[in-house]
């Protein structure tokens, strides 16, 4: 119906002019745009919708929109800077930054522009110094290393435009070490979980995948929600998962998960290419959103970073970690973290 009253109208019908005209205004395009789109670039007769960008450039103007006035216009020319770079690596083919990077910075100088005006009484970038950076970042210990680099990057754009003229930050060091601090589960935990994946009917299919591929092979949430009907190997009994160079062999109780995922799937008869489909996605070809995972493990108590990072733990301890990197597409470094901060008893020398 709704196809049919864009066709009927005096506007043009080019595939290009549908997708537009029948873009609801607002923060979501709308299930009908979001399908026109997929059928039409899938087909190559019209580009993408410039969506994503536009709730980027929403998602950062509420951030800047929210620093205290005085301190709001630095924080723009910073946010406008980035954009620039962003840009020019797009035009040069290297990596830019992501707009999660960008965003999140924001965040961070939002929160410290706050605490400058609420616990500092400060309304002037050049009235910061070191005791006030420091102060800002003693209030979230944890998020130390992060935030610190975001109040580097903004102290020199500030300085190289004349804002400040000394960087608070210069001094300062991150003060902790990149080993592991997340969370695990216990053994009876992880036994209770795969109990509940494997047994009870009532799950949804879409936690017992990310639960169970989370769990056995540590998959990140990112891998289920790419993962594709094409990746999986039915004779073998095998998926390719992210970046692993090497195709997954799944033992029978993640194949039956990922059985009855594909058979959910074929219940929305839908032509979408991924393995998790939902009802937003059913009709077009985009993979499931990243806040449809966020909360997918939310009836079973546990995150699936938590999940997943238990697997990494046990696999890294156990096993050479350059072993872990080389099976799961990672770099060395990056399992290095999941070290254990002990060394076995059995493995030290008698005195």
């Amino acid at each position: 119906m709704d196809l049919g009253r864009l066709l009927q109208d005096e506007h043009s019908n080019s595939p290009q002019a549908l997708i537009e005209r029948s873009r609801r205004p607002g923060r979501s395009m709308g299930s009908f745009a979001r399908a026109l789109e997929d059928f039409f670039t899938f087909r190559g007769l019209a580009l993408p919708t410039d969506q994503s960008e536009r709730l980027a450039a929403g998602r950062r103007k509420r951030r800047v929109d929210a620093v205290p006035e005085p301190l709001r216009p630095a924080v723009i020319a910073f946010d406008a800077s980035r954009m620039r770079a962003q840009d020019r690596a797009r035009r040069a083919g290297t990596r830019p930054r992501s707009d999660h990077t960008l965003e999140t910075a924001l965040a961070t100088m939002r929160d410290l522009a706050l605490f400058l005006m609420n616990h500092r009484a400060k309304t002037d970038w050049a009235l910061v110094d070191v005791h006030d950076a420091e102060a800002f970042l003693v209030t979230l210990p944890k998020g130390r290393k992060r935030r610190l680099t975001v109040l580097r990057q903004f102290f020199r754009f500030a300085r190289s435009q004349k804002m400040v003229l000394v960087d608070p930050t210069r001094t300062l060091t991150a003060k902790e070490s990149n080993g592991f601090r997340g969370r695990t589960l216990t053994l009876d935990q992880q036994r209770e979980l795969f109990r509940r994946w494997t047994t009870e009917a009532q799950v949804h299919p879409h936690e017992a995948l990310l639960g169970m591929f989370a769990l056995l092979h540590g998959a990140s949430s990112s891998d289920i929600r790419l993962l594709q009907i094409a990746d999986v190997n039915p004779l073998a009994q095998t998926v390719r998962l992210g970046k692993r160079p090497h195709p997954v062999p799944l033992d029978p109780a993640s194949w039956a998960v990922l059985l009855r995922c594909l058979d959910h799937r074929d219940g929305w008869r839908t032509d979408n290419p991924h393995v998790m489909v939902t009802k937003g996605t059913k009709a077009g070809r985009s993979p499931a959103s990243t806040a449809y995972l966020s909360h997918v493990l939310d009836d079973c108590g546990y995150p699936p970073r938590m999940i997943r990072s238990t697997r990494l733990v046990d696999l890294v301890n156990t096993m050479d970690p350059k072993l872990v990197a080389a099976a799961f597409g990672m770099t060395a470094e990056s399992t290095l973290i999941y070290l254990a901060d002990h060394i076995d008893d059995g493995r030290l020398p008698n005195p």
